[in-house]
């Protein structure tokens, strides 16, 4: 028996009975050779911590455009937060941590850069039904490794493509990081906007700090807390019923104070008209992009390619590309 094997093996010894079981999965896109010392769904959180666009998040905005300073949120910590907490509920609940993990680890993949001013810019530039979440699916699907893609499994895109808003995904792993990344960002958002200035936990309704608590970790163990409680021996992933609303409450006055707050988002309207530009003119000129969006040109429209190039950007880079066709530079005597 190889090490793959025992992990198999040791899964229906271990697991829930609601458990995606690694051995039960429906596979891959395309034929792939088994590995011997990793499950597939351990491979795919290879498969995605190794990508390029797994590296571009750590250069992606969360709350704070471009941030500068060195404890704000980026994108990559977020996903490390989320697959953080998603493997705590995944353990304790006794179901597959490792698909929890990958599916987290993937889910932000297709994120645009200036967070979701970026992915405003897209639904009115590209589609209206233009979603981070797809073009994640998408990411992972095509673009990633020189248009490959990564081959993941079908539960782990699945756990990719359905972790916001009213989609639910088809195991409870996947469900698990809707969770998580409403858990994440909800407290981190927080703790960043008071680091910033524009927030002070005394500005958190009383009745919801005492429901949730004070600190960071506090509302973060009441959150899991409630999931683990909840969801522990039956087929679906749950919050209780008092802690759902008060998370709900949260979120909105995060929403109201924060996401909204000018300060915060001082700088977006000017990332939107810097993506706007720039979508503008690879349209016009799609021979300027890197060889992967124009050889995409032969089975996908112009304003498909372009998208794929300007979500896939991080923050910096749209700057310097903004500044490099935009910006004049100084004129100076060649010697």
């Amino acid at each position: 028996m190889n090490t793959s094997q025992f992990f198999l093996e040791r899964e229906k010894e271990t697991l829930s009975e609601f458990a995606q079981l690694t051995s039960e999965t429906r596979g891959r896109l395309h034929p792939y050779t088994p590995c011997e010392n990793r499950t597939e769904y351990q491979r795919d959180r290879d498969r995605i911590i190794h990508s390029q666009s797994f590296r571009r998040l750590m250069n992606k905005t969360q709350v704070f455009l471009a941030p500068v300073g060195d404890h704000y949120r980026t994108r990559l910590t977020h996903t490390l937060e989320v697959t953080q907490i998603a493997r705590v509920i995944a353990r304790a609940l006794r179901l597959n941590e490792d698909l929890s993990e990958a599916a987290a680890l993937g889910h932000d993949l297709g994120h645009t850069p200036f967070g979701h001013a970026g992915e405003e810019v897209m639904q009115s530039c590209y589609s209206k039904d233009f979603t981070h979440y797809a073009q994640s699916l998408r990411v992972v699907d095509i673009l990633e490794n020189d248009g490959e893609g990564l081959n993941l499994t079908w539960e782990v895109r699945d756990g990719i493509v359905n972790h916001q808003g009213e989609h639910r995904a088809a195991t409870l792993e996947g469900l698990i990081v809707k969770f998580a990344d409403r858990i994440a960002y909800i407290n981190h958002d927080i703790d960043d906007a008071c680091h910033a200035g524009i927030l002070k936990i005394e500005d958190i309704p009383l009745h919801l700090r005492e429901i949730l608590g004070n600190r960071h970790s506090e509302r973060i163990n009441t959150m899991v807390t409630s999931i683990i409680d909840t969801s522990m021996g039956i087929n679906d992933i749950r919050m209780g019923e008092e802690i759902g609303q008060a998370t709900e409450e949260l979120r909105n006055f995060l929403f109201e104070s924060v996401y909204l707050n000018p300060i915060a988002k001082g700088e977006e309207t000017k990332s939107k008209e810097l993506l706007i530009r720039l979508f503008e003119y690879y349209v016009q000129n799609p021979e300027a992009m890197p060889e992967l969006f124009v050889r995409n040109l032969e089975h996908d429209t112009v304003e498909r390619c372009v998208c794929d190039y300007i979500a896939g950007m991080t923050d910096r880079y749209a700057i310097d590309k903004y500044t490099e066709l935009f910006v004049p530079k100084p004129w100076r005597k060649s010697d």
